[in-house]
């Protein structure tokens, strides 16, 4: 972060992988190695830095993405762990929108499961290169060649193994670097601080023979030095074999694999060495791509300091009362006291610190460069997704997307004290969560929060006593619907009414009719051109499209419609934009009372995890809960069943498959789509 450290050796990296593969145990070992930490962290001790949250420390999960900061060699490694639950995918997918590398941390026993293949499709969208490292290695059913077919078939990536383990389960005692070919093994007295390098065991050198020419010939296929090297069997050096995999990896070619057991303090030192070396730094990935607010003329600007500034805030916190947003910087330099450029608000916000991260402890500075990703205080309407610039030199990046939630709770404040606090604290979580949706059902009067699950829901809630002290009673969860239509229908509406002494008029006819499912709303204007002035067609499409967002069966958002306007008029003097706006959301209206609305419901892609003896309960559970088995396939001595199974039939389901396997089912869910109920 200092201005000692050239852009060419900081490297932004994301630690990422499913629920429970071990992510925040890697990332404590990364700082105890580093200096970072004087006392190594452990998850399910509560006490990972990291994990900082108390929610977290309760349940052994990272909910929220942490950042920090570490030295390793002539690097600076700036680090976010993203969180492996479902819930919170929205942590991992704004945390890889501002990354320039990442690791994807694999169980060796479970493999690839579900959530590792969502992350890894997320950093896919993102384009970011990867480092993949095989963890807990000693534990019993640890298969490190199960878990590179796993990668090849499943996340479709080529893996390229730069080491092969020593022993596996109980008997795993190091790893062979096949770049170098040496044998490392770790000194347990030291937490495996100090460890060494030697001559490979002769048991061991046929197999590190083989697995170095499989390194080769995959090298070869992406790198023409090396193969004509390979080819004519000439000696490549490790400066050149690291070359050819570090460009292999910054192309998305190849994905180095390594591995360890990071609870036994083995395989560390190796993957900070490999992100050192494989990782991009900001000056390796293309400069940044944005557009100009006004002009919408595509622009760039390098990663450079005295380049304009343009930086990204990926994730706001609300901590001791006061507004936190992490910001990566892409060009420019950000000054503290400075005023800096929101586009999307059109306004200018104050700088008034920027700090430096270690997961929940920061430290001051008063200037922060491209390629540095800060935390910022001071920003009042800044949030989630928008850019910050110079007011002379505007650019707007490319905004982030978030999935719409699936799964809603109704609750109500206990008392009159916490009735005052609810607004305040709701408002908190809101500008922290961009998942998380808070409306008040007019009927009842009640709030309705909406989220990504169960789990996200209930950390809220948990949250909301614990750090806000604010009580309140939760009604059981309710499933979010869409509605859809299924055949094309007419709608006509005329308004004509004085309001505040004006007349307004407007008539519209529109058709609404049904789009492929995930197409969301279309909007056609085809009446002739000369029926109203052209102003008032973004009015029009307004109008319509905020009647469909509130549906018309339940009150459902209603989803993958088009509105085709046939028909428009307007009186000279008497229309106005309100008119236009009121009159389409009336004609959308008597159309869906004409056509054939119905709901659409969230089904979720399920893999269930069960020992051989208890597939049968497991499927016969699956069928009555609706559920569809697209696929059952062994894994060492476990059946993983894939499923797809509507969401409204899903709760209670972690008990229920407790108790048909004796404990040792488990689960992964993830949403997968709408559809017909």
């Amino acid at each position: 972060m200092s201005k000692k450290t050239p852009i060419s050796q900081i490297r932004n990296i994301g630690i990422m992988a499913h629920i429970d593969a071990g992510k925040t145990t890697v990332t404590e070992r990364i700082l105890y190695y580093t200096g970072k930490s004087h006392k190594i962290g452990e998850v399910h001790d509560g006490e990972a830095v990291m994990d900082w949250m108390e929610d977290e420390q309760n349940r052994g999960i990272t909910i929220t993405s942490a950042v920090t900061t570490c030295q390793w060699n002539r690097s600076l490694i700036q680090i976010i762990d993203t969180p492996g639950h479902v819930d919170f995918t929205i942590e991992v997918e704004r945390a890889l929108r501002v990354l320039d590398g990442a690791v994807g941390v694999f169980c060796a026993v479970g493999g690839v499961e579900p959530q590792s293949e969502t992350v890894w499709r997320q950093a896919d969208k993102y384009d970011v290169p990867r480092i993949a490292f095989i963890n807990k290695m000693d534990r019993t059913g640890a298969d490190f060649f199960n878990v590179i077919d796993m990668i090849r078939e499943r996340l479709r990536a080529t893996p390229l193994m730069i080491q092969i383990p020593v022993g596996s389960e109980d008997r795993f005692s190091g790893v062979i670097d096949l770049i170098s070919m040496e044998q490392i093994t770790w000194d347990d007295e030291t937490l495996g601080a100090e460890f060494s390098k030697g001559p490979i065991e002769p048991d061991m050198e046929t197999k590190a023979r083989e697995y170095r020419e499989t390194l080769l010939e995959t090298l070869s296929e992406v790198d023409d030095t090396i193969m004509e090297k390979y080819l004519g069997e000439e000696e490549i050096s490790i400066k050149e074999l690291q070359s050819a995999i570090r460009s292999a990896t910054i192309a998305r070619e190849l994905v180095p694999v390594m591995c360890g057991t990071a609870l036994k303090n083995k395989g560390i030192q190796p993957l900070l060495n490999a992100i050192e070396n494989f990782l991009p730094s900001p000056k390796d990935i293309p400069p940044v791509q944005g557009i100009h607010p006004h002009t919408e003329k595509p622009m760039e600007f390098p990663p450079h300091k005295t380049a304009p500034l343009s930086a990204l805030i990926f994730k706001v916190s609300m901590i001791e009362g006061r507004k936190l947003s992490f910001a990566r910087i892409y060009s420019g330099t950000l000054k503290a006291g400075e005023d800096v450029f929101n586009p999307t608000l059109k306004k200018k916000e104050k700088i008034s610190r920027i700090l430096k991260m270690h997961a929940n402890k920061r430290e001051r500075v008063e200037e922060a460069y491209a390629g540095d990703i800060v935390g910022i205080l001071g920003l009042k309407k800044s949030s989630t997704g928008e850019t910050l610039c110079s007011s002379k030199d505007q650019v707007l990046l490319e905004k982030m997307e978030f999935d719409k939630p699936v799964i809603s709770i109704a609750i109500e404040p206990r008392t009159h004290a916490d009735q005052e606090k609810l607004e305040e604290v709701l408002e908190k979580f809101t500008i922290e969560d961009p998942t998380l949706k808070v409306k008040i059902d007019e009927d009842t009067g009640q709030t309705i929060l909406s989220g990504m699950g169960e789990l996200h829901l209930e950390i809220i809630i948990s949250r909301m006593k614990r750090e806000f002290k604010t009580d309140v009673n939760v009604g059981s969860p309710q499933v979010v619907y869409r509605e859809s239509m299924d055949a094309p229908s007419t709608g006509h509406a005329l308004f004509d009414r004085e309001i505040a002494g004006k007349q307004h008029f407007a008539e519209i006819s529109l058709e609404l009719s049904p789009l492929e499912r995930g197409k969301g709303i279309e909007f056609s204007f085809q009446a002739p051109e000369e029926s109203i002035p052209e102003n008032y067609i973004p009015a029009v499409e307004k109008g319509a499209r905020e009647a469909l967002e509130s549906g018309f069966i339940k009150g459902y958002p209603m989803v993958d419609t088009r509105i085709t306007v046939k028909e428009a008029s307007c009186r000279e003097s008497q229309s106005s934009e309100l008119g236009f706006s009121v009159c389409a959301s009336m004609a959308c209206r008597n159309a869906m009372e004409q056509g054939a609305v119905y709901l659409l419901q969230p089904i979720m892609d399920v893999e269930v995890l069960v020992p051989d003896n208890y597939m049968g309960e497991a499927i016969g559970d699956l069928n009555t809960r609706g559920g569809k088995v697209e696929s059952i396939e062994p894994r060492n001595d476990i059946q993983v069943i894939s499923a797809t199974v509507p969401l409204a039939k899903m709760f209670g389901y972690s008990t229920a498959l407790r108790s048909a396997t004796q404990g040792r089912g488990t689960f992964s869910m993830k949403f997968s789509r709408f559809d017909k109920e």
